[in-house]
Order: C-alpha cells, then structure tokens, then sequence
C-alpha cells in the first residue's frame, strides 16, 4: 500500500464520519437528518430524499414534498418507522416534521453518540495505518525498499495518521459545540 493510497482511504473515512454526524439530530431542523431513510418504493428500497423535495422552511420545521403525490403515505409510514423519533404530520399534500427542542438529558445522549462515531473514524484510521505498515514492513523484508526507506514512509505514515485523526477530533468538538448550543 503506497502513501497515496492510505491517505485516500483515511481522507474517506473523514468523510464518512462526517456523514455519519450530519445524522445526528441538533436543535435545528436539517434535512441531512433524512439521508439514511429508505422507502420501499414500487418493491425496491428508495432513499426518500430522490422521491421528495426536502426543504427546511425555519429552524424547527422539516418540509418534505413528494414528487409523485400517490407516495405520501408511503413516505409517512418509512419516517414514522425510522430511528430519528420525530413524528411526520401529513396535510394532505406536504409532510411536516416539527423539531422539538432537546432536553439536556437528549443532548448529552447526542453527543455521546457523537463520540462513538468519532472514535469508530479513529479505529478506521488506525486500521488503515496498519495496513499500510505491514505493506511497509513486506517490502523492507522482500528487500525492495532499504531500511532508511522504510523508516521514513513510517514516519510519514504516523504524521498522515495524526493529521486525519485531528480532522476527526476537530469534527467532533464542532459536533459537540452544535449539539450543546442551546
């Protein structure tokens, strides 16, 4: 595994840690809190967000429109069934999502959710490091690179490691600054 190659993969599991906070609910409504929803749709699992028009009209509301009006029902029921504990109001055309304000006890709840997938990205990283050491460490033994070689690649790959690691820290203090904001 080359450098190149590691610190791809580590800037993908950034990434899909930060996916993962963006379903973490805050006190104000965002749409990205629906991505993970899937609708089953004519027989197939549809993510909701490419049958409806999402919108956030204020800081508490949720508005989900759906591009063929025969779904909404369908739509309702896969939110109501979902994990983000908000209960959907239909007016017939248009379905509402009111964002209740969270209690303390939910905020703590969020953020050690929060902490969970942030130490779940650090793990990936670590994973990711080790590979590539082990990749290291075959090509020094199969006499490909010298020692001096394999010395500074490792170096290099422990300075990748702590540059996304602290990606991932600074994320979450971000997170956690959202999440406890009143």
């Amino acid at each position: 595994m080359k450098l190149a190659e590691a610190e791809s993969k580590m800037q993908k599991t950034v990434e899909s840690t930060q996916q993962a906070f963006n379903t973490i609910r805050t006190g104000r409504a965002n749409a990205s809190l629906l991505d993970r929803i899937q609708v089953e749709y004519y027989g197939s699992p549809t993510p909701l967000k490419s049958l409806a028009n999402i919108s956030t009209p204020d800081a508490s509301t949720i508005l989900i429109q759906p591009y063929d009006r025969s779904s909404l029902n369908i739509l309702e029921k896969a939110i109501s069934l979902s994990d983000i504990g908000i209960t959907p109001s239909n007016d017939g055309s248009v379905i509402r999502l009111n964002i209740p304000p969270l209690t303390s006890d939910r905020r703590k709840e969020f953020a050690k959710l929060a902490a969970k997938y942030a130490e779940e990205g650090r793990v990936g990283i670590r994973n990711i490091r080790r590979d590539a050491l082990d990749s290291i460490r075959k090509q020094e033994k199969a006499a490909e690179i010298s020692e001096d070689e394999s010395r500074d690649q490792q170096d290099k790959l422990q300075k990748l490691t702590n540059k996304y690691t602290e990606k991932i820290d600074h994320l979450l203090t971000e997170k956690e600054k959202d999440i406890t904001t009143v």
